[in-house]
């Protein structure tokens, strides 16, 4: 198992680290020993240059929440930036009181527009490597990229089959600017788990819709309450 730690979502993590111990908290984690190829840096929004330098010589990865870190005014964590140094930088959504949908298409989508706006870059963080950091990469950071992440012999059949015939949706001329640019999760039509057929046209297989809408409704009035 590879531990996923919250560092520097907030400017005041710094300033907080820096008046308690006299360090940076990356450098902190360091002086712990806490830093090495099984930790997983979620956020990993304000880091300076020495931070990314770290992080680098200790091969640690990195879960990039661009949704969550928009909705609570974080920031833009440096993604481009950690992927140029080769860093494992997978999507990650955070929870759902920081991002209501929990959507990885939306994930993918902003991570490669705050990327070109934190920039000013319009090249950075590309279509391509948007799918990447919601697929391989992230299996790369938890340490399963022998396993899932990508369609090879040998490995667990995960696959998301998406359909592009709206009207609304089309023309595609690139299916992966369009995946990243265009469409949502709505578009996905059947889903295998490890080569079980979860979801099917739209309907799930283990559980019904109707099931399921009922456990979210459970869900609401229990909140409301």
């Amino acid at each position: 198992d590879r531990p996923g730690l919250h560092a520097c979502q907030h400017a005041s993590e710094i300033a907080d680290s820096l008046r308690d111990f006299g360090q940076r908290p990356i450098a902190r984690l360091d002086s712990l020993g806490l830093l090495g190829p099984n930790l997983i840096g979620v956020h990993a929004v304000h880091l300076a240059e020495e931070d990314i330098q770290r992080l680098t010589l200790h091969r640690c990865s990195v879960a990039h929440c661009p949704t969550s870190n928009m909705k609570l005014a974080s920031g833009a964590a440096p993604a481009a930036r950690l992927l140029d140094q080769g860093l494992a930088v997978g999507l990650g959504s955070d929870g759902a009181a920081s991002n209501n949908r929990l959507d990885l298409f939306r994930e993918m989508h902003q991570a490669s527009l705050l990327a070109k706006l934190s920039t000013g870059d319009a090249s950075a963080l590309p279509a391509r490597q948007a799918l990447r950091m919601a697929t391989l990469n992230g299996a790369r950071a938890l340490g399963l990229d022998e396993e899932i992440g990508s369609l090879l012999p040998g490995k667990a059949a995960d696959i998301c089959a998406i359909r592009i015939d709206n009207p609304d949706e089309l023309p595609c001329f690139d299916p992966v600017s369009h995946v990243v640019y265009v469409i949502g999760r709505h578009a996905v039509s059947d889903v295998w788990v490890d080569g079980q057929q979860r979801l099917e046209r739209g309907k799930l297989l283990q559980i019904t819709n109707t099931e399921l809408l009922g456990i979210a409704r459970l869900w609401q009035n229990r909140f409301r309450q």
